[in-house]
């Protein structure tokens, strides 16, 4: 543990950013699975409701710097290819 003063509330941010930032990579991983279900299911308007929904979780991390760009740049075409195949 620290000694200084600052460093104190430092770790306390940290802790509290770790918990944070936990919490929005999962979501983002759920919501990228239920895209995934709802394709294996063969369910487009599903498919399509989740897929707006994991884009939008995606620009958030992006813009909050969770994940780097070229990550959800591909993972948000790849999702798009997936749930053109429905046709």
């Amino acid at each position: 543990m620290a000694n200084i003063k600052s460093q104190k509330k430092r770790a306390l941010t940290n802790a509290k950013a770790n918990l944070k930032n936990s919490a929005e990579k999962s979501q983002l991983k759920t919501a990228m699975k239920k895209v995934r279900a709802a394709i294996a299911a063969g369910d487009k308007e599903a498919a399509l409701k989740a897929f707006n929904h994991a884009n939008s979780l995606l620009d958030k991390a992006a813009t909050s710097r969770l994940k780097h760009k070229n990550y959800v740049s591909r993972q948000k075409a790849r999702l798009a290819k997936e749930v053109a195949t429905l046709g």
